[in-house]
């Protein structure tokens, strides 16, 4: 009986090396296959498929945002577009730039239909800020129309047709009561002997138009200051005295005044920084200077 010996079939294994060149080669072919579609001229259905594949590709990769809306390349940092570049290098203006601009200063001399007083001298300027120019000054109790605008401590008002700025906080919707003034003329029929001081005789016009109602003025005597002619008693009383004596004070430079007396208190230029002291008692109304104010002159 013959005896048969039978070989065990076993698969051939390929080597590792085969197994890598396998996909190399594969990936050689399409390399080459591409090169080929690549170098020929592509049907035009082809092209749209993939141009349609593309774009689709596009609208599925992430989007940049440059800030100023417009969609950017993922790839490329976001920076300014040629607008905002524009707005950089061009001149910024100041506020007060903005409001002296034509359009804007012929729009609110248009719409000045405001009047108000003023309650004071006003420098009057050009503009609201630290360019401006000084143009004049502007007369207390004088009414003028106003714009509404206002910047810088300062605000617009309208003089012979045109935009000028004056300082703000000066300007009443009534007519102001400036009380005691420089000038006038003494129309009460008073008068004071032509043999005092010039600084006297200021002292009593300036007075007497101011206060009409006082009609006694006590000037030249025997004693001191008065016997000088340099010397004079206005003869009222209370709150009205207090007036005629800040009156004196105020203006004591244009007067030529060395000090004043009232109520036993004393105001004098070489003590002014004190303002009104007090004095001793000297005994009654009149010599305390109750019923009186007296000033003297240089």
């Amino acid at each position: 009986m013959a005896t048969h010996s039978h070989k065990r079939e076993t698969a051939r294994r390929k080597p590792r090396a085969a197994l890598i060149a396998a996909p190399i080669a594969v990936l050689a072919t399409g390399a080459a296959v591409t090169a080929g579609v690549l170098g020929s001229e592509p049907p035009s259905d082809l092209l749209a498929v993939d141009q349609s594949a593309a774009g689709d590709i596009a609208d599925r990769s992430p989007v940049i945002s440059r800030g100023d809306g417009s969609r950017g390349d993922p790839s490329r940092p976001a920076g300014p577009s040629a607008r905002d570049l524009e707005a950089a290098a061009a001149p910024q203006l100041s506020p007060a730039d903005e409001a002296m601009l034509p359009k804007a200063v012929a729009a609110a001399v248009r719409n000045a239909d405001t009047q108000l007083w003023t309650t004071t001298e006003l420098n009057i300027w050009t503009r609201p800020d630290k360019q401006a120019r000084q143009l004049g000054v502007l007369d207390a109790v004088k009414k003028v129309s106003v714009t509404g605008r206002e910047m810088l401590g300062r605000q617009e008002i309208v003089l012979d047709g045109e935009a000028r700025w004056v300082t703000s906080g000066y300007l009443s919707e009534e007519k102001p009561d400036l009380g005691p003034t420089l000038g006038g003329e003494c129309t009460n029929g008073t008068s004071v002997p032509s043999s005092v001081s010039p600084n006297i005789q200021a002292i009593h016009e300036a007075v007497c138009a101011n206060f009409p109602e006082i009609t006694t003025y006590g000037t030249l005597r025997s004693d001191g200051e008065h016997a000088q002619g340099i010397a004079m008693d206005i003869m009222v009383a209370g709150d009205r005295a207090w007036q005629v004596a800040e009156f004196l004070r105020e203006y004591y430079s244009e007067f030529g005044v060395n000090y004043v007396i009232h109520a036993q208190r004393i105001w004098s230029v070489q003590r002014s920084s004190e303002g009104w002291r007090p004095m001793e008692d000297r005994g009654s109304v009149t010599a305390n200077h109750y019923d009186h104010v007296h000033v003297t002159t240089y």
